[in-house]
């Protein structure tokens, strides 16, 4: 798919679902109702890049939302009440992240399978830190999350610096040349003498490093914590990274789009929320919007093979 059309529609279906809440709901279109918009967008996107970062490398990880949700609960306990230990625990599941990574590209094992296993790990470990709703954010991270800046909210600012700095990293950066290459053709990465378990541990340790910012930034939000309060992001992350442009094979991803494909789904969940629709409901939205521009995807894709065609012809 043209790299245009990539980073387009997801502008295109934004543009649209923002023109239809200021259409339905005025009173949206400021500060205070952006913010409450995009209330949840920046803990949305930053699952929605950790997911693609292992997209990337033409895996698939099912346990971004259980993982966290374990961040959460350690944010609202161990940092909060003890930061040295509750570093030390965060630090220590990037690192069993990247572990993970090396671990299925060692053993040639499905990527789906083992995330999927290590999805009740981290729910176990969450259950375990916070049988029931509790904790508090520690006073550092609420401060941050509620900074109001001029113009825009902060939601809206955030997302913008970490569009940014993901584009720079991951587009724009040797590193991320790399990354994208393991995902495109990991023989020919390593016949060029990189170590592809290296590259995947990589992958998977940028994974977790997202994945941590986004469980604090959450408790930063919510300002307690819960062991299922990000199970729905396992499948949101996955939709936002298609969303926003990203293949599951061939290492093509769009960070850019990613974020602006994690926006729109948080829209809509507020969208959706302001029309007083159930959750379940909600659900179903997210999905159609996601299988309605997979499917302008699809036709954009089409024609521009038979453009390319037809010029070939």
């Amino acid at each position: 798919m043209n790299g245009k059309y990539r980073i387009l529609l997801p502008v295109l279906s934004l543009t649209v679902l923002l023109a239809a809440v200021f259409y339905l709901q005025p009173r949206a279109m400021s500060y205070f109702g952006l913010n409450l918009l995009f209330n949840l967008a920046v803990p949305i996107a930053l699952a929605t890049i950790a997911q693609m970062m292992i997209i990337m490398v033409n895996d698939i990880d099912l346990s971004v939302g259980t993982f966290v949700s374990f961040v959460a609960c350690v944010t609202a306990t161990f940092l909060n009440d003890a930061p040295l230990v509750g570093a030390a625990i965060l630090l220590a599941s990037i690192l069993a992240y990247a572990a993970i990574g090396a671990l299925i590209h060692i053993r040639q094992l499905p990527a789906i399978v083992v995330t999927l296993g290590m999805s009740f790990v981290w729910g176990g470990l969450a259950v375990l830190l916070l049988p029931s709703p509790g904790g508090a954010a520690p006073t550092w991270i609420r401060t941050v999350m509620t900074v109001k800046p001029p113009l825009v909210p902060m939601a809206v600012v955030a997302c913008i610096l970490i569009a940014g700095l993901t584009h720079l990293l991951i587009m724009r950066s040797s590193t991320g040349t790399l990354l994208r290459a393991v995902g495109g053709n990991a023989q020919a990465v390593a016949r060029c003498g990189w170590s592809v378990t290296k590259l995947k541990a990589g992958a998977y340790a940028l994974a977790g490093f997202f994945g941590v910012l986004a469980g604090i930034c959450l408790v930063g939000l919510t300002t307690s914590a819960d062991a299922n309060i990000a199970l729905r992001y396992t499948l949101l992350s996955i939709a936002g990274v298609i969303l926003g442009g990203g293949e599951f094979t061939g290492g093509r991803v769009s960070p850019v789009g990613a974020v602006l494909g994690a926006l729109t789904l948080a829209l809509a969940g507020s969208f959706l929320s302001f029309m007083r629709l159930s959750p379940d409901w909600q659900i179903g939205a997210q999905g159609a919007i996601l299988i309605l521009v997979l499917a302008v995807r699809l036709i954009f894709s089409r024609r521009s093979r038979k453009w390319k065609g037809a010029e070939n012809g």
